[in-house]
């Protein structure tokens, strides 16, 4: 396929090699049987940020309206408020095999594609400020796909686009998010690529899509266009507040947009002669640092706005991690052990140290377990045991409360950030 030239020229800053910081995140229809009756349509602020993200239909509430949307075996969706306590069961979608959220839509992985679950509840970030929405729960439908589905979304939930890859087809597709707000799916683009890992990321009113060993801006149509950079065996990418981060085999690359073309910066591996890759990114929405995996368990972190990584050493392989990136720098992790473990990291006094572990709390960790962040505690459920675990990781991480869904936390996403 041609490639359709930007309006002017790519602009492509020197290769950055400062060393610093380091990280990683990778995720993971016709409405469902048994589903509730839906609240009527919601209308969407537009992508300019007209209405502070607020929708017709929608409340706008003092704080972040925090939710556990918990998928059991069987694909019964329930819904969870922290602060109420009140508990819903929303209906139920095929059975999943993975969950993903962007702080308001939960992606249920199945056999087929991907289900989607509006929680109703989300955040603004307005700059120095956030707005949150409370709005009525429901399932809004599915993406067909053939294979385990990898979804990258942007900072907002009612404007820009959501990007779903499917391994197993190599099929690419951007959603329209003003559209999922409307509880409508609405495919921008669908495009083919190759079979196996890769991604597609919202930028701007496209996306970045792997091809080969490049990175490929494709504009709102799905046309390919001349803003491409090299990014061989790109795995893991994220939104954070400075912009868009893919992990590469050689260190990262970070897309920002400026005037009408992306500009990408390439960010150096934290080691001489990288040996591992990130290859997924977890971090608190609207931060600009994320955490990152590397294939051998091995803890990077990423400070997109220093363009620079950090190495965190772990006395146990990790599992999962995930940056809070408060002004004590936490990041929490989950080892392969079941342990929860948490550092501090970026500018905190006590960089690199580990500052608590727990004795095992997951009896066998295995790819439904999940591990999520807010401003205050962090969320972890245990689908043996059906429980849920509510840790203060300011508090040695300490558990806080023991969390029953209104469904099976086979998989879990905390929703309302």
């Amino acid at each position: 396929m041609p490639r359709r030239p930007l309006r002017r020229p790519l602009l492509v800053p020197a290769l950055i090699t400062t060393l610093g910081l380091t990280a990683g995140l990778t995720a993971c229809a016709g409405q469902s049987a048994g589903q509730s009756t839906p609240p009527p349509a919601i209308a969407s602020a537009d992508a300019t940020g007209a209405g502070h993200g607020a929708v017709a239909g929608a409340e706008e509430v003092a704080e972040p309206p925090l939710a556990l949307v918990s998928v059991d075996t069987a694909g019964e969706v329930g819904l969870l408020d922290l602060l109420s306590g009140d508990a819903t069961t929303l209906g139920s979608t095929a059975t999943p095999t993975s969950l993903a959220t962007d702080g308001r839509f939960a992606f249920v992985g199945t056999a087929d594609g991907v289900e989607i679950v509006d929680s109703g509840r989300w955040s603004w970030n307005h700059g120095d400020h956030f707005h949150y929405y409370l709005a009525g729960p429901r399932l809004v439908g599915s993406v067909p796909g053939d294979g385990a589905a990898t979804v990258t979304w942007g900072m907002l939930s009612t404007a820009g686009s959501t990007g779903i890859r499917f391994a197993d087809s190599g099929e690419a597709v951007l959603l329209d998010n003003d559209a999922l707000a409307g509880g409508e799916i609405v495919e921008r683009f669908r495009v083919q690529t190759d079979a196996g890992p890769g991604v597609i990321a919202p930028l701007d009113d496209g996306a970045l899509v792997s091809i080969g060993e490049r990175l490929v801006f494709h504009d709102a149509t799905g046309e390919p266009t001349d803003a491409t950079v090299p990014c061989a065996a790109a795995s893991g990418a994220v939104t954070t507040v400075v912009g868009l981060a893919v992990g590469c085999a050689d260190g990262a690359v970070l897309a920002t947009w400026e005037g009408d073309a992306p500009v990408f910066e390439q960010i150096a591996s934290p080691t001489d002669t990288p040996v591992e890759q990130a290859t997924s990114f977890d971090g608190r929405k609207g931060r600009p640092t994320v955490a990152g995996l590397t294939e051998g368990g091995a803890l990077w972190l990423l400070d997109t706005r220093e363009r620079a990584w950090q190495v965190v050493s772990s006395p146990a392989p990790l599992v999962r991690a995930v940056a809070v990136d408060d002004a004590d720098g936490h990041v929490v992790a989950l080892d392969a052990d079941g342990r929860v473990r948490v550092f501090a990291a970026g500018t905190s006094p006590d960089t690199g140290a580990e500052l608590a572990v727990t004795e095992p709390l997951v009896g066998s960790v295995t790819d439904a377990v999940s591990l999520t962040v807010d401003g205050q505690r962090a969320y972890l459920n245990d689908p043996a045991a059906g429980v849920v675990l509510e840790l203060d990781y300011a508090d040695g991480a300490r558990i806080a409360r023991t969390v029953h869904t209104p469904t099976a936390p086979q998989f879990l996403a905390e929703v309302g950030r």
